[in-house]
């Protein structure tokens, strides 16, 4: 199978599945003439991660779940590891987003937004440097 039905049917863009290639995620055979040779385990590969990247997993993340997956001699206490850290790492981000949210809707409602020059906006940041 060539890497344009490997895209259509994994769901990932042909760059994407090159990338994965690159940095050893998946390994597809190779013809004679070079060309790819896709195989139905390569395109559930794909599929997983193109799934583990949705839910904002890093590529070092897919490589180890790619891993357990593979391993049949894994505890699901290894995975659920990687998912609890992937999880802290989101919350932590979104504790982030509503505090930058929250000041920035502090500032937004404290300037006036009129012709005159003064803005707590600009003030507060140039307070950072």
């Amino acid at each position: 199978m060539n890497i344009g039905e490997v895209s259509e049917r994994a769901g990932l863009p042909p760059k994407t599945i090159r990338y994965y290639e690159d940095i050893g995620l998946v390994r597809p055979l190779r013809s004679d003439n070079g060309y790819r040779a896709f195989r139905e385990s390569d395109i559930h590969k794909l599929a997983f991660l193109g799934r583990a990247r949705t839910l904002g997993f890093s590529i070092e993340d897919c490589r180890t779940l790619l891993g357990l997956y593979e391993d049949e001699t894994r505890e699901s206490a290894q995975v659920k590891s990687v998912a609890k850290e992937h999880l802290t790492a989101i919350d932590s981000k979104i504790a982030q987003l509503k505090s930058m949210r929250k000041t920035l809707s502090h500032l937004v409602e404290a300037c006036q937004g009129d012709h005159r020059p003064d803005c707590p906006i600009l003030e507060d940041l140039a307070k950072g440097s």
